[in-house]
């Protein structure tokens, strides 16, 4: 599904009103209908919309498109020495000689450490689409 960053709120919102017209007052159609529309007004209202729209294309996005690596490697030293620095946030996503890992809080203590998190370009590599 090909995704479109700047879709317009009003036009989906004047179209689903057209779609509304063909059903029912009262139906299940019309509800989920007025549901989804309300929800979108109401994401816009509350100035939600930017937080939806990334919200929305990481729905549709296929992780390998997805999955940032926000820095690389080459050697867990080097990994480590950033890891201690400060400069490293929960969440970040790395590459270490090729391996992917996640950072995340250390059990019981503070401070960060990493969590081995395959890559899609490795899971990829190891389990093809074509693969049972």
């Amino acid at each position: 599904m090909n995704y479109n960053p700047n879709f317009d709120v009003d036009a989906i919102l004047e179209f689903l009103r057209g779609v509304n017209e063909k059903y029912q007052e009262g139906s299940p159609e019309d509800e989920a209908i007025r549901i989804a529309a309300v929800a979108l007004f109401y994401v816009r209202e509350t100035q939600k919309l930017d937080d939806y729209r990334e919200f929305f294309r990481s729905f549709y996005t296929p992780a390998i498109d997805y999955i940032k690596v926000s820095r690389t490697f080459t050697t867990r030293e080097e990994a480590d020495t950033w890891l201690a620095s400060g400069e490293a946030r929960e969440g970040d996503r790395v590459s270490i000689a090729g391996q992917g890992f996640r950072v995340i809080p250390e059990r019981k203590e503070q401070g960060l450490r990493f969590l081995r998190s395959p890559l899609p370009e490795e899971l990829m590599k190891n389990f093809p689409p074509d693969s049972p």
